[in-house]
């Protein structure tokens, strides 16, 4: 018994010291709060939705000192697509240097995503942001923001891979991730 309490001691103390030390990923945006209603800037413009369809600027920090590259995936669990959720932008291969995507990146050709990136096929059928445009009358979606760490520069997806393998590609591959949340319903 008289070892318990000194051993005891010493672990927590050694718990403090490593969560001290340890940098959780943090992934924010000046254009979504948490778990608040998405703004009708970023809103999909079609299947009956009229909004800006541009994609929220997003920065993220604490990344393990052995990223490679990034993932960005936005996905919907609230769609109703039988459980599998709806794709709204697959992003991979942005470079371990790059801490940030500018309002607009997502847009299909490209252009203002970090050089050497790539913006998989979405659920709407082409690359890029596709913003949220949930069944009118539904209860407001989820929106789930995630950018992965990950442990290889680049990633191997094949040319016509699902949005479902790149996922599961990602997820495979993740040192860490940190996921941001909006809202929307109408």
């Amino acid at each position: 018994m008289t070892l318990a309490k000194p051993l005891l001691a010493l672990l927590a103390a050694a718990t403090l010291t490593l969560a001290g030390t340890a940098q959780a990923m943090e992934l924010t945006s000046p254009d979504i709060q948490s778990n608040a209603t998405i703004g009708h800037a970023f809103v999909y413009k079609g299947f009956g939705c009229e909004g800006g369809n541009r994609s929220p600027a997003l920065a993220w920090k604490g990344a393990p000192a052995e990223t490679k590259s990034f993932a960005l995936l936005v996905h919907d669990p609230d769609a109703p697509t039988g459980g599998a959720g709806w794709w709204h932008w697959l992003a991979y291969d942005i470079p371990a240097s790059a801490s940030s995507l500018p309002q607009g990146a997502g847009a299909p050709d490209g252009s203002a995503m970090p050089r050497g990136s790539v913006q998989h096929i979405t659920d709407f059928g082409a690359p890029g942001w596709g913003g949220p445009c949930p069944p009118q009358g539904d209860k407001p979606h989820r929106y789930h923001f995630t950018i992965h760490a990950l442990k290889l520069e680049k990633l191997p997806v094949q040319p016509g891979a699902s949005a479902a393998l790149v996922g599961f590609l990602v997820n495979a591959n993740s040192l860490d991730k940190a996921t941001l949340t909006g809202l929307y319903g109408r």
